[in-house]
């Protein structure tokens, strides 16, 4: 059986004002590596490297843009993030989030609970386009 996976991509319009778009990665079945069965996969996509981040309880991330296009995978935690057209989100342990808003004013983003939220953030390429 073939899915998706679900995920928050937050960008920058031509304004420089963040905002929130819900998008799907399509996995369809591959021999990924074998001799194992098929599993599904996605495309590949180029990626510059990769790191642990840890956010603390009680951290708060006022308006910045991404340094880097990246994925951000929560392992831990949750966390609110505001974009500048003013909604909000929360993502929790198991999300997938897309920072794509490396111009303009960015986004927040605020630890929520007693947990930290631990990430494991994929940057991409300079060169990659928007998925």
């Amino acid at each position: 059986m073939m899915g998706t996976i679900e995920y928050l991509r937050i960008y920058a319009d031509p304004d420089g004002c963040s905002h929130f778009e819900i998008k799907r990665i399509h996995l369809t079945s591959k021999d990924y590596a074998p001799p194992a069965p098929p599993l599904n996969t996605s495309a590949a996509e180029p990626a510059e490297q990769s790191v642990f981040l840890e956010l603390p309880v009680g951290w708060y991330g006022d308006w910045h843009p991404t340094p880097v296009r990246q994925w951000l995978i929560l392992m831990t935690g949750e966390c609110e993030f505001e974009a500048g057209d003013g909604e909000r989100l929360i993502r929790r342990a198991g999300d997938v989030v897309l920072l794509d808003d490396t111009s303009g004013q960015g986004h927040q983003t605020q630890v929520l609970g007693d947990v930290a939220v631990r990430i494991a953030a994929v940057h991409f390429r300079n060169d990659s386009e928007a998925i």
